[in-house]
């Protein structure tokens, strides 16, 4: 809409129609070139959060890939602690980088330093660590990003909730296959130890479950008893972006 307002040119009032504004100087909402206010937008409600609008933008998940040259992604690496996910993660992103791609990785731990730090370990609050790192990762994932989270995620049905949020393809799951025994001896954080001693109650592996993916992507398992490289491991994950067409737009 275009009203009148009143200016002052060499002392003579005048009037100049200006868009946007209505015959007391107001700015309106509607026809504000550009500026939406002619439709009623769709108000939903999502969980506790009410009168919300999903404001959608002309730039998408597809944009940003062909800017990237790479498929936005989620991969996500799980399995018991001590078995290699962090050491993995780094080296996948390593390997990524050396091929110009971008990549960010989301660590149980790290991530519990920050966005996660008044979460405890009980069982409601783990799940809620798990719900926030997949919501996040899906936003990196639209960013066009190959997002990878590295946490030991226990239980089937939180992993899985984490992958219905993205679309089809889009969630790689990747399950190192390390038995609890070769993760007990290796013990880099010294937490087998106190689990042990019951000074950790509900430590994965020892007294709390830990249910293995049964339809993983990516299954990464020791070789005959001996442990593959870091490298070595990630060229695997690369090998599969490469052959699905991730590292490309």
């Amino acid at each position: 809409m275009e009203a009148s307002r009143t200016s002052h040119i060499n002392g003579k009032a005048e009037n100049v129609h200006q868009p946007g504004y209505n015959s007391n100087g107001q700015v309106t909402a509607n026809d504000c070139r550009g500026f939406s206010g002619k439709s009623i937008p769709r108000i939903s409600t999502n969980g506790n959060s009410t009168n919300i609008v999903w404001h959608k933008c002309s730039v998408e998940k597809s944009d940003r890939e062909e800017l990237l040259q790479q498929r936005g992604c989620v991969i996500w690496i799980t399995g018991l602690s001590g078995s290699g996910k962090s050491t993995l993660a780094c080296a996948l992103s390593r390997g990524l980088h050396a091929r110009g791609k971008l990549t960010y990785i989301l660590d149980g731990d790290n991530v519990r330093h920050g966005l996660n730090r008044d979460l405890s370990f009980g069982a409601e609050d783990r799940a809620e660590n798990i719900r926030r790192i997949g919501e996040v990762a899906k936003l990196l994932a639209d960013a066009g990003v190959i997002c990878i989270a590295s946490l030991i995620s226990p239980y089937r049905k939180e992993r899985d909730a984490c992958r219905a949020l993205l679309p089809e393809g889009d969630f790689i799951e990747v399950f190192m296959d390390v038995p609890l025994r070769v993760c007990e001896a290796r013990d880099p954080k010294g937490l087998y130890k106190l689990a042990r001693a019951g000074k950790i109650k509900g430590f994965t592996g020892i007294d709390d479950p830990y249910e293995p993916p049964l339809k993983s992507e990516i299954v990464l398992r020791q070789n005959q008893g001996l442990c593959d490289s870091p490298n070595d491991l990630a060229d695997v994950v690369i090998s599969y972006l490469d052959k699905n067409g991730y590292l490309k737009a």
